[in-house]
C-alpha cells in the first residue's frame, strides 16, 4: 500500500495556511515529498475568497473587520468561505499519479472519496451528488451567489440533499491541490453578514433558501463533534478512500521559514488579497 504524508498543522494564520498549501505543491513537484493529506484550522477565524472573486464587489469588508476575522484570497477558485468552527483539509498529489483521472471533475471525485468515508465513519449517510438538470449545470458556470455553500459543484457531498463539504481545486505545473471545509457548526447570520447584496430583501431570500442547501455536522448528528474526533474520522477516511497509508510528517525549521516567507511576501499582501 502506498504511503502518503499526513500533516496536522493546527490553527494557523490565513496567510500561513495558503502559503503552506502552495509550498507543499512545490516540494511534491520537486520530488522532495510524496503526496500529502493535511488538516488545519484558522487563527483568527477567516473569510477566504476564490482566486477569481472581486473583494470590493462581493465582500462586506466592514463586517469582516467588525467580527475580527482574517481575510485571504485562495489560490483555488470558488466562492467565499467562512472558516470558523470547521476542519479544513488539503490534498496535494501529482496529476501524473496513476490514481488521478485527467479531468478535474473526475479527480475531484477520487479525492473526495476520502471525505465520503470520513463522513460515513462519523455515522452520516453521505453520498455524492451530481448536477443533473440544465439549470444546475448552468449555475456551475454562472453562480448566483458569492457564498460557497450556496452553490452546487460536481460530486459535492450531501446528506439528505444538503451540502456538507465545500471544496475547490487548482492544478499548477503538474500538481493538483484540492482543499476544502468540513463544517462542524455554522453561524448563518455571521456568514451572510460578510457579503454584499443588491437589497436586504435579496439577502433574506438567499439566507432563507440557504437552509435547504447546506448543513453542518452538529445539526445532522444532534450533538457536538470535537475537531480531534473529526480528524481521526477523516484521517481514516482518506486512508480508506484513497487506498493509502498516512504517515505523520512535520516540517523542518528551514521548511517552516520558507512557508513564513511566502506568507509574508505573497498571501499577506494587499496586492494579492485585493487584486481585481
Amino acid at each position: 500500500m502506498e504511503t502518503w504524508y499526513y500533516i496536522d498543522s493546527g490553527d494557523r494564520s490565513p496567510y500561513y495556511n495558503m502559503a503552506l498549501d502552495e509550498k507543499l505543491m512545490d516540494w511534491h513537484r520537486e520530488g522532495r515529498i510524496p503526496p500529502v493529506v493535511r488538516f488545519y484550522g484558522w487563527d483568527p477565524a477567516t473569510l477566504s475568497i476564490g482566486y477569481f472573486q472581486k473583494a470590493e464587489k462581493d465582500i462586506n469588508m466592514d463586517a469582516v473587520k467588525e467580527y475580527g476575522l482574517g481575510f485571504v484570497r485562495r489560490p483555488t477558485g470558488g466562492r467565499g468561505v467562512l472558516h470558523d468552527d470547521e476542519l479544513t483539509y488539503s490534498v496535494i498529489v501529482s496529476e501524473a499519479h496513476p490514481a488521478m483521472p485527467e479531468t478535474v471533475t473526475e479527480a475531484y471525485r477520487v479525492i473526495s472519496e476520502g471525505l465520503l468515508e470520513g463522513f460515513i465513519d462519523l455515522g452520516l449517510d453521505a453520498a455524492f451528488s451530481v448536477p443533473r438538470t440544465e439549470e444546475e449545470r448552468n449555475n456551475l458556470k454562472n453562480p448566483r451567489s458569492a457564498v460557497c455553500f450556496d452553490a452546487s459543484s460536481w460530486y459535492e457531498l450531501v446528506v439528505e440533499g444538503r451540502k456538507i463539504a465545500g471544496s475547490a481545486q487548482t492544478r499548477q505545473k503538474g500538481v493538483i491541490l484540492q482543499h476544502g471545509s468540513i463544517i462542524l457548526s455554522m453561524d448563518e447570520d455571521k456568514l451572510f453578514d460578510l457579503f454584499n447584496y443588491p437589497s436586504e430583501r435579496v439577502r433574506e431570500r438567499m439566507q432563507r433558501n440557504f437552509k435547504n442547501k447546506a448543513v453542518a455536522i452538529d445539526e445532522l448528528l444532534g450533538q457536538r463533534v470535537e475537531v480531534e474526533t473529526a480528524k481521526r474520522a477523516f484521517r481514516t477516511g482518506f486512508e480508506k478512500g484513497l487506498g493509502v497509508t498516512l504517515e505523520t510528517w512535520t516540517l523542518s525549521a528551514e521548511e517552516e521559514q520558507e512557508v513564513e516567507q511566502l506568507a509574508q511576501e505573497k498571501y499577506g499582501t494587499d496586492k494579492w488579497n485585493y487584486k481585481s
